[in-house]
């Protein structure tokens, strides 16, 4: 399996519902490196798995719609926690519809899988992994 990673970064603030988030009920601001890795079985007729400037063109297409807002004032969040895990998720199904709709050009097409692995900090990270 081939693979090839980007990565961004954004800011964002956020507040949590829920006992078990402590003090993180409260606003809070937070920097997530956003590491997108795609993957694929086999490179095109030019040995590339996806055309590099393209996946990181869509990766801050996708992150500029987050980067410097408060995530729950964002209809794409209503009702959700913004967690770490919840943000890689969302990120990855954008990037896979990327993958499908042609925007990341014929390579695109051929990615079987993406991981999207945010880092909070040096020592915590969450990442959401599927097939597309």
């Amino acid at each position: 399996m081939f693979s090839l990673t980007v990565v961004d970064h954004i800011m964002v603030a956020h507040s949590f519902r829920g006992a078990e988030f402590g003090p993180a009920q409260r606003l809070h601001g937070a920097t997530f490196i956003v590491e997108a890795e795609f993957r694929a079985p086999r490179l095109d007729h030019a040995n590339l798995l996806v055309d590099i400037g393209l996946a990181k063109d869509e990766l801050r297409k996708v992150l500029a719609a987050m980067d410097y807002r408060n995530l729950d004032e964002e209809a794409a969040f209503a009702g959700q926690n913004t967690t770490t895990e919840h943000l890689a998720f969302h990120i990855h199904g954008l990037l896979a519809a990327a993958c499908k709709d042609g925007t990341l050009g014929a390579g695109g097409q051929g990615v079987s899988a993406i991981k999207v692995l945010l880092r909070e900090s040096h020592v915590a990270w969450a990442a959401y992994e599927a097939e597309i």
